[in-house]
């Protein structure tokens, strides 16, 4: 069965989109940062749709411990199929009241995060030569911004930039990458699963 890593799994966008790949017949691994009770709860959720569920819990805006924690995850269980980057956080105010640690711990998460997490698991994917699929989950505000969330919006243009660029040479490889931006008038409609579900009903699709 193919394994898909959702972060940020212990409720919110993250669980939802855990048992909806949990109904199109995967296998989750659900990641969290300390919400335990939460995200063990979501995996009884997904087990009780029938699907496996396997817990992981890192701080993704540390680096040293993603990488810790994804490898000891690859070495017990094998590369993922699928990546969905949905973990994220975001601390308000005015930018002239913004204080420096915010913007940090923002930016470290929502932006390193995704270095964080994606770096250890990329190549294992690609070399498992079954296609794959990775979603970012971003947001309007990186596109058109929210008042008093500059650094909020800051780390999600980010992931809007960054996900075209690292996947150029991936394109042969026949991955498909996608970031979705969710919120109100957002360009993208499609659920955010979208890919892994269309990846049942169809050949690997090369990535565009």
């Amino acid at each position: 069965m193919r394994r898909v890593l959702v972060t940020g799994a212990s409720r919110g966008i993250g669980r939802s989109v855990a048992k909806a790949l949990a109904q199109h017949g995967f296998s989750l691994a659900l990641h969290y940062k300390s919400q335990h009770d939460a995200a063990r709860a979501v995996a009884d959720e997904v087990r009780a749709l029938g699907a496996e569920a396997t817990l992981l819990s890192c701080d993704i805006a540390d680096r040293d411990a993603c990488r810790a924690a994804f490898t000891r995850e690859l070495a017990e269980n094998g590369p993922f199929f699928g990546v969905v980057l949905n973990a994220g956080i975001h601390a308000d105010a005015a930018f002239p009241s913004l204080k420096g640690d915010d913007w940090d711990r923002v930016l470290r998460t929502n932006l390193d995060g995704f270095y964080n997490t994606l770096h250890p698991l990329v190549m294992p994917m690609v070399r498992a030569h079954d296609g794959g699929r990775i979603v970012a989950i971003s947001s309007i505000a990186g596109i058109a911004g929210n008042r008093g969330q500059v650094n909020y919006a800051a780390s999600k243009a980010g992931l809007i930039g960054a996900v075209p660029r690292w996947s150029e040479p991936r394109r042969p490889r026949r991955s498909c990458r996608r970031s979705r931006c969710d919120g109100s008038g957002g360009p993208t409609r499609s659920p955010p699963w979208w890919p892994f579900s269309s990846a049942r009903a169809r050949p690997m699709l090369r990535a565009r």
